[in-house]
Order: C-alpha cells, then sequence, then structure tokens
C-alpha cells in the first residue's frame, strides 16, 4: 500500500506540471471556449482548463498597437476565435502581407488570400480578394504573373459567394504598398453596401 501510495505522489507532480504553462508574456480575453497565450512574438491556444490546445505558432495575425475601433484587419489586438476562426498571416510580394484563418484544430481551413478582410458574422465576410496568375514568361526566362483585385463575399468554408467590383491601383511592393478599403460591407443577413468606382455606394440585396 505504501508502494502505492509513493508511485502515486511520484507520478502527481508530473500531472500538474503538464497542466502548468510557464514563460507566458500576454493572455487574451476568452473567445469562445479559447484564449490566446503569448511567447516572445508566439502565439497559442489554451481551453477553459488551462491546457494548450493549440500550439504556439508565429503566423497569428495580432497587432499590439491596434485600433480596436476599426473593424478590419487593423483592429486586431489578439488572436481571437469567432464563429470558429481565428486569422492568420503570410507574407508575400516583397513583404505585402496576405490573410486567411484556421480552425479550432489550428488546420488552415482558408488559404491566405485577403489583404483586407473584416470578421465573420452569420457565416459571412467581406474582404479585399489577392489572385495571382503565371501568364508565362518574358526573353529572360523571367516569369510573368497577373495580379487581380476583387472585392468579394466569403464563407466560413472558404467558399468565394459573391465576386463585387474589380480593385484598381493596388501596388504589390512594400514600399508603394497601402492597406485597401473594404468596398463591401453586410448590412443585414439580406443586405449588402457595395463601393462603385466613380459612382459611390450601391444596396444591393443578396440571394445566398
Amino acid at each position: 500500500m505504501k508502494r502505492l501510495a509513493l508511485l502515486v505522489l511520484g507520478i502527481l507532480p508530473i500531472i500538474l506540471g503538464a497542466q502548468t504553462l510557464n514563460g507566458i508574456d500576454e493572455i487574451a480575453p476568452f473567445s469562445e471556449g479559447l484564449a490566446a497565450v503569448r511567447q516572445g512574438d508566439q502565439w497559442g491556444f489554451i481551453d477553459e482548463e488551462g491546457q494548450l490546445v493549440i500550439d504556439f505558432r508565429n503566423d497569428l495575425h495580432w497587432n499590439k498597437n491596434a485600433d480596436t475601433s476599426q473593424e478590419d484587419i487593423t483592429g486586431v489586438r489578439y488572436p481571437m476565435f469567432k464563429e470558429g476562426l481565428c486569422m492568420i498571416r503570410k507574407i508575400v510580394e516583397e513583404g505585402v502581407p496576405v490573410y486567411g484563418f484556421i480552425n479550432t484544430e489550428g488546420k488552415v481551413v482558408i488559404e491566405p488570400q485577403f489583404l483586407n478582410i473584416y470578421p465573420f458574422e452569420n457565416g459571412y465576410a467581406t474582404g479585399v480578394l489577392f489572385h495571382k496568375t503565371l501568364k508565362g514568361e518574358n526573353e529572360f526566362k523571367l516569369k510573368i504573373y497577373e495580379f487581380k483585385f476583387h472585392d468579394v463575399l466569403v464563407h466560413t468554408s472558404g467558399k468565394i459567394e459573391e465576386y463585387f467590383e474589380p480593385r484598381q491601383n493596388i501596388q504589390m511592393t512594400s514600399k508603394r504598398y497601402r492597406l485597401p478599403d473594404i468596398g463591401a460591407k453586410l448590412l443585414t443577413e439580406g443586405l449588402i453596401a457595395v463601393h462603385v468606382r466613380d459612382k459611390g455606394w450601391e444596396v444591393r440585396k443578396l440571394t445566398l
């Protein structure tokens, strides 16, 4: 009996140690049962029992100087789940960032492809989609790409439900790039406002 008690006492610190998370620099508020925790420049997620359920990674989007009055990516202070998705960031095209989403298992479900995007609400979000197509090669065997940009409506599955206005004059170099405003905004479940170049905003009905 004593040997059993000693064995249990020996295992107990290991179990407790597995539940203890040390060296945390910052803890974000809980959302949808998960809270982001930061070590250095990496974030992971704990559940409501304090268990690390998504390991530390460096692609979660956050900004310590975020303007939290804004709804787009500039307002994201902490990594946070909303409708089962959390925003990630990837650098492309000479330092320009694009954004996608992981699910609560840490798997990428929407590949980084948006220059700017609003949070999901009732299953949908609007954003500025970046699309890069290989057109061929020039006489120096250098690859030639075509860049296209659209305001779009996207579902939490990653499916693009609607393409709205094409966007112009977005420069994909770090020195000339400026974060584009989103030219489509959900008003209600059945209405969306779309900005049309030289015409202003239009209110349109959605048939989803």
